[in-house]
């Protein structure tokens, strides 16, 4: 998968120095994947959520942080909408980010 764009990763890592292991294994297996399918992603993150319009939230951390991506199956992209708290997570609608 190409993923878009590791640099809001990088972002956030510096200011959640904490998050930045996680963030990075979480990268370096999103490239190296090819996920077709949400049912795909689950078998390898049974917990992530699977949202509408092919977004997903990743547990980052135990569940310390959230990632939200919305993926283009097809054309194998990966496009982060959202890197936060879990409570910046809550104050938001992942379903719209």
């Amino acid at each position: 998968m190409r993923v878009f764009s590791r640099k809001t990763l990088i972002e956030f890592w510096q200011k959640h120095s904490d998050s930045e292991q996680a963030l990075k294994v979480w990268f370096s297996e999103a490239e190296k994947s090819q996920w077709k399918s949400p049912e795909h992603i689950k078998r390898i993150y049974p917990h992530a959520s699977i949202l509408p319009d092919n977004r997903v939230v990743f547990n980052i951390k135990g569940n310390t942080y959230r990632l939200i991506v919305k993926i283009n199956y097809d054309y194998g992209q990966v496009f982060i909408r959202f890197i936060g708290t879990h409570s910046e997570y809550e104050k938001i609608d992942a379903t719209k980010v």
